[in-house]
């Protein structure tokens, strides 16, 4: 069972919301098919999503499929417009077609209708990618940069290297 943590839990309480890419994330990606064409579902992180969900933890789909919202008449509104052009099938769609075509293969895995969109704002607590690295904050340095650093200091420990690389060296003791 996904646990969730209980300052994902607090910061959910308060509005907060956890991103999920879609494709290569939450179903497979091997290329562009088509506008409305997705891969299969990852398992694990459907079942991660339905926990979340559960729990009452706010879950948005974050993908590049749909561009930014549009004002009307005052308000944020999906953009309702054919303005994209499919690469493969040359379909004109728009962003609220694109939307419901997601919202649809959601429900196809038995999740509901979550929200859509390309961006990220200030209550979102965690963004779950295939592509992205993650940045220890403040410091310009990723988690692989660190996992790197720490499996060497292990190794030298493990192996009784010094920090130039080399052996150390027992002293001899003497009768």
């Amino acid at each position: 069972m996904v646990g969730i943590s209980e300052r994902v839990l607090r910061l959910a309480q308060k509005g907060g919301w956890i991103g999920v890419d879609l494709d290569g994330t939450m179903f497979t990606y091997h290329g562009w098919v088509g506008w409305n064409v997705f891969g299969e579902p990852i398992v694990p992180m459907i079942e991660r999503v339905r926990v979340w969900h559960a729990a009452g933890v706010g879950v948005r789909i974050v993908t590049a499929r749909v561009g930014l919202p549009v004002t009307v008449n005052g308000k944020l509104a999906l953009d309702h417009r054919e303005r994209s052009i499919c690469k493969v099938t040359g379909e004109r769609f728009s962003d609220r077609m694109m939307v419901g075509a997601i919202q649809d293969k959601l429900e196809s895995v038995r999740l509901p209708r979550l929200p859509v969109q390309c961006f990220k704002d200030v209550d979102m607590i965690e963004l779950w990618d295939d592509r992205a690295i993650q940045v220890i904050a403040n410091t310009g340095r990723t988690l692989a940069d660190e996992h790197q650093a720490l499996s060497e200091a292990l190794r030298g420990k493990q192996y009784g290297m010094n920090q130039e690389g080399g052996a150390h060296e027992t002293p001899a003791t003497g009768a």
